[in-house]
């Protein structure tokens, strides 16, 4: 007679919510670490906790974050005001009435051999409503630096981050040192398998062999002053050509199409192949997204910041920096100036690339997979 206690393969519940990109693919960044690493030993099933259990007005989050992200002093005020030790369970505290039955619901509806959570804003309701015997429950940091208290719970069994100073910051608000590993940020596995060289990545993409390419990023949701410095950049009549990615904005990539460029450019909507483009490319302009940053640094790829999200990455800015992996130019003709040196002085920028290079962590994804692997074994 077959035990199906014994036989059935632990199923990981995953927590995330479409706040931001990262969470996402943070999250499906670990499932296909799973899968490659450790095929058939665990079934996963993701979960966007807002959209689905959410009461309101909080099931509005995913629709309302992007429009939030664009006013910079609601946002900062909002994170701000959350981001204490204190005030968070004041925060807890005065929400816990109104969502206890949606964190409830949630935990009947999808029984699970082991909670991972790539967000925030769920561990503390979900682990409350837990009690102190419950599954194994690993939250995953998928912000690089300036942490919210949201992401640390002394009742998670493990907590991964993606810096040291992540971690840092959650034992200075209690948490037990061995509770917090420092793994590196989830990233798709594809970024630590370049498919092609350099070479074959350019004569694929219709890109230049000899020019340098600067990739020009503003997120999934198209983020940040990019046309303004796609302007400034061909005004500026540089030797190079750029690769402008629009993301889901579609309103940018066709106010970014009717540009009239003087050199050579591509616009890109929403799209797949980051890797190539990354791999192909020699200097990157982004927002200080973690994720972003991350896979640059895989990539081997000297960065430009031009936008930050205030208070949640504050912190990424002075990390690029002060490392030496790229600068802070959040004004256009800064950008500008960035790669005009970088254009000229070659050296100058392979220099911050190995920087850059250095400061990756290609094996994150694999790692966390490891981890989870173990816990529920264990469990």
């Amino acid at each position: 007679m077959i035990d199906h206690k014994q036989t059935k393969k632990p199923h990981i519940l995953f927590l995330f919510s479409d706040t931001g990109g990262g969470h996402r693919s943070a999250a499906r960044a670990i499932i296909e670490a799973l899968n490659i690493y450790y095929p058939g030993m665990v079934t996963t099933e993701m979960l966007d906790f807002f959209v689905e259990y959410a009461p309101p007005p909080f099931d509005l989050a995913v629709t309302t974050y992007a429009p939030m992200a664009q006013v910079p002093d609601l946002w900062e005020l909002g994170y701000k005001l959350s981001n204490g030790k204190y005030r968070s369970r004041l925060v807890h505290e005065v929400l816990w009435p109104y969502i206890r039955r949606a964190a409830e619901n949630l935990i009947k509806d999808h029984p699970c051999d082991m909670f991972v959570s790539v967000h925030p804003i769920i561990n503390a309701p979900i682990l409350r409503t837990l009690g102190p015997d419950h599954s194994p429950y690993m939250i995953v940091i998928t912000d690089m630096v300036s942490t919210h208290v949201f992401w640390y719970n002394k009742d998670a069994t493990l907590t991964l981050s993606p810096t040291e100073e992540a971690r840092d910051r959650g034992i200075k608000i209690g948490m037990s040192p061995e509770s917090i590993e420092v793994v590196g940020q989830p990233i798709a596995d594809k970024f630590r398998h370049p498919p092609a060289p350099r070479s074959e990545l350019r004569e694929q993409l219709g890109w230049p062999h000899e020019t340098p390419v600067v990739l020009l990023v503003g997120g999934g949701e198209g983020m940040g002053p990019i046309k303004e410095t796609v302007e400034a950049v061909n005004r500026a009549k540089l030797n190079l050509m750029m690769a402008i990615i629009a993301g889901r904005n579609e309103s940018l990539k066709n106010r970014l199409e009717k540009i009239d460029f003087h050199a050579q450019a591509k616009v890109y909507g929403f799209v797949e192949n980051v890797p190539d483009l990354m791999n192909a490319a020699d200097i990157i302009v982004t927002k200080a997204g973690p994720g972003t940053i991350s896979e640059a640094f895989i990539a081997g790829l000297p960065i430009i910041l031009y936008s930050r999200m205030p208070g949640q990455e504050e912190g990424n800015v002075d990390y690029v920096v002060d490392k030496g992996a790229g600068v802070w130019a959040p004004d256009p003709e800064q950008v500008v100036s960035t790669l005009r040196y970088w254009v000229n002085n070659p050296d100058a920028r392979l220099k911050v690339a190995a920087t850059s290079k250095r400061l990756a962590r290609p094996d994150a994804s694999k790692n966390i997979a490891q981890r989870i692997i173990e816990v529920v074994s264990q469990s």
